[in-house]
C-alpha cells in the first residue's frame, strides 16, 4: 500500500468513525418524534472531508470512489434536509447509507493491495 492509500484509509476510518459518533449520539432518541437537532457545521465538515477523499480517490483507486461517491452525496441529501427536518429515525437510517458505502471503500482499499507471498498461492 503506498503512502498515499495509507493517508486515505486513515482519513477514512476517522470520517467512519465521525459518523459512526453522530449516529451513535441519536441512537437514544429513535422514539422520539420531535425533528433531530443534528450539528450542521459538523456534517458539513465531515461531508467536504469525503468530498475531498473522493477526488482524491477517483484518481488512484476507482472502486473506492464509487462507494466514496455514493457516501458523499447520501451525506449531501442529510446535509440539505439538516437541521430539524428529519425526525431521529429517519436521521439515523440517512447516516447508515452514509456509513455503509464509507465501510465498503475502507475494506476495498484495506484488501485491495493484499501481499501475497509464494507459498500462499491458490
Amino acid at each position: 500500500m503506498t503512502a498515499e492509500q495509507r493517508q486515505l484509509r486513515q482519513t477514512l476510518i476517522f470520517l467512519r468513525t465521525s459518523f459512526e459518533a453522530v449516529q451513535h449520539s441519536i441512537a437514544g432518541r429513535l422514539d422520539d418524534p420531535l425533528p433531530c437537532w443534528l450539528d450542521a457545521s459538523l456534517l458539513a465538515m465531515l461531508s467536504r472531508e469525503l468530498k475531498r477523499c473522493y477526488q482524491e480517490a477517483a484518481l488512484v483507486n476507482p472502486p473506492v470512489a464509487k462507494q466514496l461517491l455514493v457516501a458523499s452525496q447520501n451525506s449531501d441529501l442529510l446535509l440539505k434536509q439538516c437541521p430539524g427536518v428529519l425526525s431521529s429515525a429517519v436521521c439515523y437510517r440517512q447516516l447508515e447509507a452514509v456509513l455503509i458505502p464509507l465501510h465498503s471503500a475502507i475494506s476495498l482499499l484495506t484488501y485491495s493491495k493484499k501481499r501475497s507471498w509464494p507459498w500462499q498461492r491458490r
